[in-house]
């Protein structure tokens, strides 16, 4: 994969706050800055934010709820990247219940690059990419008890889209060098051990399926952007999507259903199907530039950023929450910044 289109998808994962540059061809030096570099300068913010993104405290999350009938209000956690600093180089990763209360920060270095959060199984712990130098982004995952993070990685590449399984023993992500200069997707051990390849071909955006057997993934293997799915041994691959370009991040249900989204810049919209693929059809209101689709753990809301009262606006874009058949639209920020990639959990 040339090194143009290296940038054209990952783009996708890091300008989620501009939707106008997640087709574009032509990228300008900032966004390569975000790639190489760790700190930009940041603008003063006034006390009351600061409240916002206090440290975490042990008492917010650190229980599992119980999760709510799927007729009932949504309920879990919501983990997402924050751009406070409104600098995709200064990105944090926030939490927040899953009615929008209890916002708060929960990476606490400044200047660098913290993304593609998500949360474990148990609910206690979230896992990130976070920049470490030049072409190493390494993955971290940080205790909802004691906020402490821990490095898993080891100067493999730019990793990203971590996640843990449903048995809490894997972990599958994204991997990038620029020896390979293809996206691939590999798997490790929970504690970081036995990095590996988990099949040939290009791969991004990993998720597990409900019983952690599968891992349904987007590729270009085929032309297009499409999901993948497959064994976690990596036999019997089988596309499931047949869409105008899969643009990123997707999720896997309990219920058994697929989130993804796609559409031309500005107008993306959010796509539920079957796990086969049968049934493709959008679900979000038309007209909010929806993306980064994530299920509730009863499989009955969907999390997704959009720009539904901040058109067009490069900071506008806010978490909103949905049933699944589109009804019930719920806005859960409301910042002066980006808040994308949403990722439900306990």
């Amino acid at each position: 994969m040339s090194g143009s289109k290296w940038l054209y998808f990952l783009a996708a994962g890091l300008v989620l706050a501009c939707g106008c540059l997640l087709l574009a061809g032509i990228f300008g030096p900032g966004l390569v800055r975000t790639l190489t570099r760790s700190a930009t300068p940041k603008p003063d913010f006034d006390a009351t934010l600061q409240a916002l993104i206090s440290a975490p405290t042990a008492s917010s999350v650190a229980s599992t709820p119980t999760v709510a009938a799927a007729s009932g209000r949504p309920s879990g956690h919501i983990v997402l990247t924050c751009q406070i600093y409104k600098y995709q180089s200064s990105n944090q990763i926030c939490i927040m219940n899953a009615d929008g209360s209890g916002y708060r920060r929960l990476t606490a270095e400044d200047g660098v690059q913290h993304y593609y959060p998500s949360l474990a199984p148990d609910g206690r712990s979230v896992i990130y990419s976070q920049y470490r130098e030049d072409n190493v982004y390494e993955i971290y995952e940080l205790s909802l008890t004691d906020g402490v993070a821990t490095r898993l990685t080891d100067k493999l590449g730019v990793l990203n889209s971590p996640e843990i399984s449903p048995d809490g023993k894997s972990i599958v992500f994204m991997r990038w060098t620029p020896a390979s200069d293809q996206y691939q997707v590999w798997l490790m051990d929970r504690d970081g051990n036995r990095p590996r390849r988990g099949f040939s071909g290009t791969g991004w955006d990993p998720t597990w399926s409900p019983d952690g057997n599968l891992i349904l993934f987007a590729s270009d293997r085929a032309g297009s952007n499409q999901l993948y799915a497959v064994n976690k041994d990596g036999t019997d691959l089988q596309q499931i999507s047949d869409l105008p370009a899969i643009r990123g991040r997707s999720d896997w249900s309990s219920q058994d259903l697929v989130a993804t989204y796609s559409g031309e810049p500005w107008k993306h919209e959010v796509y539920v199907m079957n796990s086969e693929g049968s049934n493709q059809h959008e679900v979000a209101p038309p007209g909010g530039n929806s993306q980064g689709p994530s299920f509730s753990p009863d499989g009955a809301w969907i999390a997704f950023t959009a720009y539904f009262d901040k058109p067009h606006d490069d900071n506008g874009c806010e978490i909103y929450v949905m049933r699944t058949d589109g009804s019930d639209l719920r806005r859960l920020t409301n910042n002066d910044y980006c808040d994308y990639q949403p990722r439900w959990g306990p």
